[in-house]
């Protein structure tokens, strides 16, 4: 059969990743994907690679799918700052907007405990950070904006009083102030973005730099999630877009602020980290930051890496804001990617890209599962398949047989039910 011509390294244990590090080689990008938002194996085994390209490649950071505010209290623990608290799991209660999951889980707390280890013994320039990418926390920046500034730059917080003035009409719901920009023809958008050229226009008012660009970062933040909400009432991929321009523009700052030898890892969704111009994703005009990364640093140096299971178990909601649930993941539909790794054997695999190029069947688009924080088992079979020319969207895949469900901290979600406002749940 052709699919027996697909070669691939079994995973048992972390030596066996010696074959896809030594195919990262010297790149300065590493993105490490999910198939779902609530898979313990996709945690352990990126926390695994990472550990791994900190300790013998040199990297400098992780980045992941969250919110900037809350992971840069991960990165003030991991580097010891003052007054960042001590309880791995109670900084972890950070993480109050659904899904929670994402990031107050065991797993996660496995990893910072990891990197505050390794950081112990570092100087500051030395030590591996945590940030966050994404660009839902447009209160949370304003405030951090506001308090920081309050004790430093009177002048420059009035700019942000201002801005978050213009949001206190919508009750700082963004659903609320998305809607209205579609109706009336005023937003806040001058707010925002003065206050963005007042905070960057500042001088360095700490001996820490890294809060100086923490203050800048947050203004960035509230510029571009400004742009998504709005964006969002307009549908199509726009939103989607505006997304992922800001977690590579994010990506972008971290590289320059930790030097030009810098290098990072990237924890996110497969749908972000896999080359979108290689799935129908492309056909509606959208793109990722797997694909911007690629085409700005050059594919030598970004290695793209997927993560998927063939059946098992996941943390989901059946609708935006529900109450998380362990769900069954039924056995991956017959001609799909998981599938095809499946029929080979039930090993858990790690199979590289440079190896598949001669398979013709890869050549053309195959589905390849993708399971957001919303999810129903029921209706997998009708949108929970990108269509991908898989050795081309990933550089490398990592495929478990068998998966079973991230363990979640037990927490109060903020404000109570979310709005049913994304459009998109990668």
């Amino acid at each position: 059969m052709e699919d027996k011509q697909i070669k691939y390294t079994k995973l048992t244990k972390e030596k066996d990743l010696d074959v896809l590090l030594e195919d990262i080689g010297d790149a300065r990008i590493v993105m490490l994907g999910e198939g779902s938002h609530g898979t313990s194996e996709y945690y352990t085994w990126r926390t695994a690679i990472s550990k791994r390209l900190i300790q013998e490649k040199g990297f400098n950071f992780i980045a992941v799918e969250g919110d900037w505010p809350e992971c840069y209290a991960l990165n003030r623990l991991i580097k010891g700052y003052q007054n960042a608290g001590s309880k791995i799991a109670d900084v972890l209660q950070v993480f109050r907007r659904w899904p929670t999951w994402m990031w107050a889980n065991w797993e996660v707390a496995a990893l910072i405990e990891w990197l505050r280890d390794y950081n112990h013994q570092r100087s500051s320039s030395d030590k591996a950070g945590f940030y966050g990418l994404d660009v839902y926390s447009l209160w949370e920046s304003l405030d951090q904006i506001v308090h920081f500034l309050e004790n430093n730059d009177g002048q420059a917080v009035e700019a942000a009083r201002k801005a978050i003035n213009c949001f206190e009409p919508f009750n700082r719901d963004p659903q609320t102030y998305a809607q209205a920009t579609a109706f009336v023809p005023t937003d806040c958008e001058n707010e925002v973005i003065e206050m963005l050229q007042r905070v960057q226009s500042q001088r360095t008012f700490t001996d820490d730099p890294e809060n100086d660009f923490n203050t800048k970062q947050n203004a960035l933040v509230a510029v571009n999630a400004e742009k998504y909400y709005r964006a969002m009432v307009r549908g199509g991929g726009s939103s989607w877009n505006v997304r992922d321009s800001h977690m590579m523009e994010t990506l972008d700052r971290l590289l320059e602020f930790h030097g030009p030898e810098s290098k990072a890892i990237v924890w996110e969704h497969n749908t972000h980290i896999g080359d979108a111009s290689y799935t129908d994703m492309a056909d509606d005009g959208m793109f990722n930051i797997g694909q911007l990364a690629r085409e700005k640093y050059g594919r030598e140096q970004v290695r793209l890496v997927g993560f998927g299971a063939y059946k098992g178990t996941v943390i989901a909601g059946k609708a935006w804001g529900a109450p998380m649930q362990v769900m069954e993941v039924p056995e991956a539909l017959e001609g799909s990617w998981e599938h095809m790794l499946h029929e080979l054997g039930t090993d858990d695999k790690i199979v590289l890209s440079k190896n598949l190029r001669d398979i013709p069947k890869l050549q053309k688009r195959i589905g390849n599962r993708a399971i957001g924080v919303v999810y129903d088992p029921k209706y997998e079979m009708f949108g929970n398949y990108v269509p991908t020319v898989v050795p081309e969207r990933y550089d490398a895949f990592v495929y478990f047989e068998e998966s079973e469900a991230v363990h979640p901290l037990r927490m109060k979600i903020r404000g109570g039910k979310e709005p049913d406002l994304y459009p998109w749940n990668y």
